[in-house]
């Protein structure tokens, strides 16, 4: 197609991903979740690439998805999402043994050992057996294992006139570090129980990828309570006058930046938590569960014991923000005390300067004077001068009594004069 956009293909291959092959019991599903580093991540599509002899790889418009089949009734799915990504193998058998123990066959053992060579640490490992109906999945339970104090059971699918397949699990690990889910089809097959089986294995899958945030939440509590305690000695502090500025600014800075630094080392941990909490929620949701009466159902274990850990990671990211907005407001105290300072240092500063001009003013006032007197005084001099003169030519001028006549004219003349110059200046 002319002109197409460079991300169509992209796009609508996102619409086609997760998608499941349909599945029919009996069979078995080998599921691994792994954590990758970005650096694996190219080591990883090499890996998913490098098909075992006789594995054959599917048509995929989507660089994060691959499938194919590995051997004669074993088909496998590859997905990369943002920091896990999964493989998924389906065999159309069920891989136990004459006593119900999990037993693959040699074509079954070589995909395996291609699934377990792919890079990545594994976050989840799990095996779905799937039976027909429960008396085949109760024919299984002696070679299971299952805890029954901890063995959670429960129907799926429930919803209009749908069958409902059983499931059962204790959540604990297996041989191998597998742990293993029994599900009792009871009569769904194909797309329906495809869809099943992967809402319940993302609801795992997201579970796990939730629960990551929870040790950094735990380890993580004691160092708040430090910085909390801290916070309140600055607080204390900062409320008295003779602390310096200085000091205090430099401590609350400290704080500032571990907060800081904190937040940067958890803040996108914490925040994926929730994303994939609300994710476990709508599996959840999209299972529509029905309790078997003596276990407790999905929803139950899920209510039980996972909210209580994701309420302990939303616990810890609103302490965090609590204790970084409580600092910003200690940093805006903390200017608004060196800023009041500043402002009465200025208050001072101004006075002096006021008083000093007051002293100038005063003593340019007294220069002022002086300055009229010495002018006149030059000026009757330089009068007197002439009388004395125009008295030898013109007797009849008395000079002293001319020169006392002329002394007040002479003060106001050269008062008014210094006057009109200074206003002449200053206009």
């Amino acid at each position: 197609m002319r002109n197409e956009h460079e991300l169509r293909q992209r796009i609508v291959g996102e619409m086609h991903l997760r998608r499941w092959p349909h599945v029919c019991a009996p069979a078995t599903i080998v599921q691994f979740v792994r954590v990758l580093d970005p650096e694996e991540r190219a080591e990883e599509l090499r890996a998913v690439s490098a098909l075992p002899p006789g594995g054959l790889a599917g048509r995929s418009e989507n660089p994060r998805h691959r499938e194919g089949t590995l051997a004669a009734g074993i088909t496998f799915g590859w997905e990369r999402q943002s920091e896990a990504s999964t493989t998924t193998l389906f065999f159309d058998r069920l891989l136990v043994d004459a006593e119900g123990r999990f037993a693959p066959d040699p074509a079954a053992q070589e995909g395996l050992a291609w699934a377990l060579a792919l890079p990545g640490r594994s976050l989840r490992a799990i095996r779905v057996l799937i039976v027909p109906d429960e008396a085949a999945a109760r024919a299984l339970f002696p070679a299971m294992g299952y805890d029954p104090l901890a063995l959670v059971s429960c129907y799926v699918s429930c919803q209009g006139g749908e069958r409902a397949a059983r499931v059962w699990s204790d959540f604990h690990f297996r041989d191998g570090g597998y742990g293993q889910i029994l599900v009792a089809a009871n009569g769904m097959a194909g797309g329906d129980l495809s869809r099943a089986v992967q809402r319940l294995q993302e609801l795992g899958n997201y579970r796990n990828l939730a629960l990551l945030a929870l040790p950094i939440a735990q380890e993580g509590w004691p160092r708040l309570d430090a910085l909390e305690r801290e916070l309140g000695v600055l607080t204390a502090r900062v409320a008295r006058p003779e602390e310096r500025d200085d000091d205090l600014l430099r401590e609350v800075s400290r704080l500032s930046m571990e907060l800081i630094g904190l937040a940067a080392q958890t803040d996108y941990r914490l925040g994926a938590t929730q994303a994939y909490a609300r994710i476990v929620e709508e599996r959840l949701a999209d299972l529509h569960i029905r309790a078997c009466p003596g276990h407790p159902s999905l929803a139950d274990f899920t209510q039980r014991r996972f909210l209580p850990a994701i309420r302990t990671c939303t616990a810890y990211r609103r302490r965090q923000e609590q204790l970084a907005q409580r600092t910003d407001r200690l940093v805006s105290l903390l200017r608004t005390r060196v800023e009041t300072r500043i402002e009465n240092q200025n208050g001072l500063l101004l006075a002096s300067m006021e008083r000093s001009s007051t002293r100038q003013l005063r003593l340019q006032q007294m220069v002022e004077g002086l300055s009229v007197v010495a002018l006149s005084y030059y000026a009757i001099s330089l009068i007197a001068h002439v009388l004395e003169g125009l008295e030898r030519i013109q007797p009849a001028i008395h000079a002293p009594l001319a020169l006392a006549a002329l002394t007040p004219l002479t003060v106001l003349t050269v008062t008014l004069g210094l006057h009109r110059m200074k206003k002449r200046i200053f206009d």
